[in-house]
């Protein structure tokens, strides 16, 4: 049928479609239907799973005009039990999927007070199994305080989708449709949309507008640390820097702000989960490039240009605040949990960096200054529950990268680190109870060192480099503990499955801006007694500075070669710095080939030292193993 000049020119992929369901049928209906639209046909749609988005975009109109039609004429879902039991016993558990056959409605009702948690959806990189943490104690805590607990997620794979982990488990998308058709059916007292990562807290400032209580940090205040105007505006009124930067909502105002703040710049999409599509560039091709073809910039939705602070020390801050019960915030407590140190230099994603806790190369002063900002920033924007800050420090000027007034994926090694659970005790101050109530009013510095080191899929994904960036890569994490900082590094490393080698040959390659580091770097290798392995331009170099050193062609020189090594296992440990922001195709060989045999490899200079440091501790006196108790 061809499109008159009332229709609808159907989008993909409902313009060809082949679906033996009617779904295709029914776009057509859809699409010809500007004005009116019959409660048989919005009937059969919900029945066939059209979600109210995808018919407002087929009739023309809005999400929330399709939602009042629809509960207008009583089109709501009902929700059936899972049947655990595969029909053998009758099943019990209170876990819930939504239909619209118009079946009996299997959901019992109780009279407590119920508070929804929204989890974080599938799992994929970028998205971290740690807000799951979050969740999971934040269903316990509010059990012990009496409510009733409503977990809604759509991840099988999780903890907090376990039947017995919440009273209710609804197994639904987290949209903003399905998320209030539960609300409204269970009459929740309020929603936690803080905890699931970033993919609840794009609906939260919907689902207030909807009636949905969002309990904690208001959406409002969320929305301040997200929006890069308002963000620079309170950090403004607070006198606290943050890194020169611009907003681009299209590829020239992107070059424009670019050219005012000098390369590198990091730039990135805003409201994006895992640092997803973030990048640093380092010229006008590689920005041009990036905003063709890696993101879509709009007005609702600009891109953020930062001035990208090289060799910069970034820092990690976890927080737990009950400012939002006080009218007076000067009368609320706030206790940082955590200052996590990262090895790697800034840039690298928080997902994906080692940390330190406490901070290990800070000064008293600069921990101070991080302490009063954080401390400020959530006065400002009256935080009732967790906030994470992300700093970079430069010399002694502390810059404020990121605010997040949520949980975050460190949250749960900062909890086991100075062993106090801060999920646990922000959910119960979100429903309502203060920190003193708690009775947690200080911060805890343990007086041992806790590694965190991240676990990459790197081995499954042969040939991808190995780099980090400021797109979150990693797939979890591990922790290291001990009295000793080398040791408490080497042990995370063990537990990584990249343990440190105590002897051998270290190959070295590193790029020009690293070049000033190569030497003491290298010296402190031969001094653990390791023997150095580089090509000619690296080798030149140290022998000048009067190492001993054997020569490697690299792999476009013929053979053997450095890969050819590392596949013979006669390399023990690489340090390869990437080169720039394409790097050599021999330097992506080299790394590949170091994780395909298993050989510990250090991409940066900092990591390198944290390497050595390790060994260092390893060779002077081993380590012992202690259960996570005994450090308590």
């Amino acid at each position: 049928m061809s499109a008159g000049a009332g229709d609808r020119v159907l989008p993909d992929p409902y313009r060809h479609s082949t679906w033996g369901d009617g779904s295709g049928y029914l776009c057509g209906l859809f699409a010809t239907q500007n004005e009116t639209m019959n409660a048989e046909l919005l009937a059969q749609a919900k029945t066939l799973g059209f979600s109210d988005r995808q018919i407002a975009h087929l009739t023309g109109r809005t999400e929330d005009a399709v939602r009042a039609e629809r509960k207008s004429i009583g089109l709501v879902p009902s929700y059936r039990l899972v049947d655990t039991c595969a029909a053998e016993f009758e099943a019990y558990t209170p876990y819930y999927y939504s239909t619209y056959d118009r079946g009996d409605d299997e959901v019992t009702k109780t009279p407590k007070r119920k508070i929804m948690i929204l989890g974080g959806g599938p799992n994929r990189i970028g998205q971290g199994i740690e807000f799951d943490y979050c969740c999971v104690h934040a269903a316990f805590a509010l059990k012990e305080d009496g409510f009733e607990t409503i977990m809604v997620n759509s991840n099988p794979e999780t903890v907090s989708t376990d039947y017995d982990t919440s009273d209710k488990l609804f197994f639904e998308p987290l949209t903003l449709e399905d998320v209030l058709h539960i609300y409204e059916r269970e009459g929740c007292t309020g929603a936690i949309a803080q905890f699931g990562g970033q993919t609840p807290l794009n609906l939260a400032l919907g689902l207030k507008k909807n009636g949905v209580n969002i309990i904690g940090t208001s959406p409002e205040s969320i929305e301040i640390a997200e929006d890069r105007k308002l963000f620079a505006a309170m950090l403004n009124k607070l006198e606290i820097p943050q890194p020169p930067n611009g907003l681009a909502t299209n590829a020239e105002e992107a070059l424009q702000a670019s050219q005012r703040l000098g390369y590198p710049v990091l730039v990135r999409p805003s409201f994006v989960l895992g640092g997803r599509a973030m990048q640093i560039v380092y010229s006008d091709a590689e920005l041009t490039h990036y905003m063709r073809f890696a993101v879509e910039a709009s007005p609702e939705r600009p891109v953020l240009v930062d001035k990208f602070l090289e060799d910069a020390t970034e820092v990690d801050v976890d927080c737990i605040a009950d400012v939002g019960h006080f009218a007076n915030p000067d009368d609320a407590t706030i206790v940082i949990g955590g200052m996590l140190e990262h090895i790697e230099f800034a840039g690298v994603h928080s997902g994906d960096a080692a940390m330190v806790l406490p901070p290990h190369t800070l000064s008293k002063e600069v921990v101070e200054t991080i302490r009063r900002y954080t401390h400020a920033m959530a006065k400002e924007l009256r935080v009732c529950g967790l906030m994470n800050v992300q700093y970079a420090v430069k010399g002694d000027t502390v810059y404020v990268l990121e605010v997040n007034p949520r949980a975050s994926r460190t949250v749960p090694f900062v909890s086991k680190a100075i062993r106090a659970p801060l999920a646990k005790l922000a959910a119960k101050v979100m429903a309502g109870k203060t920190l003193k109530d708690l009775g947690f009013t200080a911060e805890v510095w343990p007086d041992y060192w806790a590694v965190k080191e991240s676990v990459f899929p790197f081995n499954k994904f042969l040939g991808q480099d190995i780099v980090l960036s400021p797109e979150m890569r990693s797939t979890g994490e591990v922790m290291g503990l001990d009295a000793d900082l080398g040791i408490a590094y080497a042990k995370a490393q063990m537990a990584a499955n990249s343990p440190l080698p105590l002897k051998g040959r270290v190959f070295i390659s590193v790029a020009d801006a690293h070049k000033k580091d190569l030497v003491p770097l290298a010296q402190g290798y031969v001094d653990l007694g390791f023997e150095l392995v580089a090509t000619n331009g690296t080798a030149t170099v140290l022998e000048a500075a009067g190492l001993r050193v054997q020569r490697v062609l690299k792999v476009l020189e013929g053979r053997p070669n450095i890969v050819d090594l590392l596949k013979n296992k006669e390399i023990q440990l690489v340090i390869n710095t990437p080169s720039g922001a394409a790097p050599r195709e021999d330097e992506v060989k080299i790394r590949t080939t170091a994780v395909m045999t298993g050989t510990p490899i250090m991409t940066t200079i900092s990591g390198a030292k944290a390497a050595a440091l390790g060994i260092a501790a390893l060779q002077r006196h081993g380590y012992e193993v202690k259960t996570i108790q005994e450090y308590r």
